[in-house]
């Protein structure tokens, strides 16, 4: 029988196993969760969103309305397509993002503000080791980025 005594805390089996789980923690970053928003003009918690992926595909519904003042069952009321006069509550807000190869971001779907009805194509990427998810709305050549927080 072999003994492997000293050759675990080789210098070169300590940097492949570094790169191991460094790459693992790499490829776990995802945008699937629970994710906390921020409304733009009071900074106050507005919502959670609840992120998942259905055949590789990632969508996003409001799962929780935060606030002090916040409507228990607001409609979207400026919507035009099929969530016209819906709950917010429940709603599917983001649709068809997927995974760029290669990258570390989604993209190819949109999102949905349910204040004022608008869509946006929308661009996701997590930051700061998976706790902060960047949204970016595009519409035309414009761009609005906000900063979601996770949550559990």
């Amino acid at each position: 029988m072999r003994h492997f005594s000293g050759q675990l805390s080789s210098p070169r089996y300590l940097k492949c196993l570094l790169w191991f789980l460094l790459s693992f923690g790499i490829a776990q970053a995802s945008p699937i969760g629970k994710w906390q928003t921020i409304d733009d003009q009071t900074g106050e918690p507005k919502s959670i969103v609840t992120i998942e992926e259905i055949g590789g595909i990632l969508q996003g519904k409001v799962t929780r309305l935060l606030g002090k003042n916040a409507d228990t069952n607001p409609l979207c009321e400026q919507c035009k397509d099929d969530r016209k006069a819906k709950p917010v509550l429940g709603m599917e807000i983001i649709r068809g993002l997927k995974k760029v190869a290669g990258a570390d971001f989604w993209e190819g779907g949109e999102i949905l503000d349910p204040a004022i009805g608008k869509i946006y194509r929308v661009k996701l990427q997590t930051l700061e080791n998976d706790q902060k998810l960047e949204v970016k709305g595009y519409w035309g050549p414009f761009s609005r980025s906000q900063i979601w927080l996770r949550t559990n």
